[in-house]
């Protein structure tokens, strides 16, 4: 199983950019459902390759991170979706082919950043460093360069992954409940922006955030 876990790595890197290069927002949403089912099988590989975290853990882990990442958000998101109505992002702050340089030029400082950081204890797989600051940093990328509320909770879904990935460097510093109670705390969120979206979208017929930002009471 060696290497397994630098492959999922890379390839939730390149969920990332897809991510910012797609204009579609259900394309989005599915990208963001991948990285979830990703996600679920890295404390898996990692395990298989050596790590000391507990079995159990890891099963319940796989199997909360599936269930809130790659099923129940996407689906929130998806309907919030089909009640606004809303297919495509128009006009992003940051033109796609802009956005996408920007998010390669972060990927290789995050692969620079990760060989000056000094962490407590060698990481579990040489790329997991890099890939957790590149989706951190690419999170905040879509967050300021797109209007659309959808994609920008997409954006907030990229930055706590990174957190994720990155918390994998101390997974034995890290109970379950902890972990947990963070996936809740996500999906609460999430699902409070899906209503809210869903509201705003009744209200004024668009989800543009540059358009909101415009009104005066």
């Amino acid at each position: 199983m060696s290497g397994a876990s630098d492959l999922l790595l890379l390839l939730i890197v390149v969920t990332d950019l897809y991510i910012v290069a797609s204009s579609r927002l259900t394309a989005s949403i599915r990208a963001s459902a991948i990285q979830g089912a990703l996600l679920a099988a890295l404390p898996i590989t990692l395990r298989l390759e050596g790590s000391s975290t507990d079995v159990i853990h890891v099963l319940f882990m796989a199997v909360g991170l599936v269930a809130i990442k790659a099923i129940a958000i996407p689906s929130l998101l998806s309907r919030a979706l089909r009640e606004a109505d809303v297919q495509h992002e128009v006009e992003p702050f940051l033109g796609f082919h802009v956005s996408l340089l920007l998010a390669a030029a972060l990927v290789g400082m995050s692969f620079w950043l990760a060989t000056v950081l000094v962490l407590p204890r060698p990481a579990p797989s040489v790329v997991l460093v890099p890939a957790a600051l590149a989706t951190l940093l690419i999170g905040f990328l879509v967050l300021v360069s797109r209007r659309q509320a959808v994609t920008q909770v997409v954006g907030y879904l990229l930055l706590e992954n990174g957190v994720f990935i990155f918390g994998q460097t101390l997974t034995r510093e890290n109970p379950f409940v902890v972990e947990l109670g963070m996936l809740l705390d996500l999906l609460v969120g999430v699902f409070v922006m899906g209503i809210a979206i869903h509201h705003i979208s009744r209200a004024f017929d668009h989800i543009d955030t540059e358009q909101m930002t415009s009104l005066r009471g």
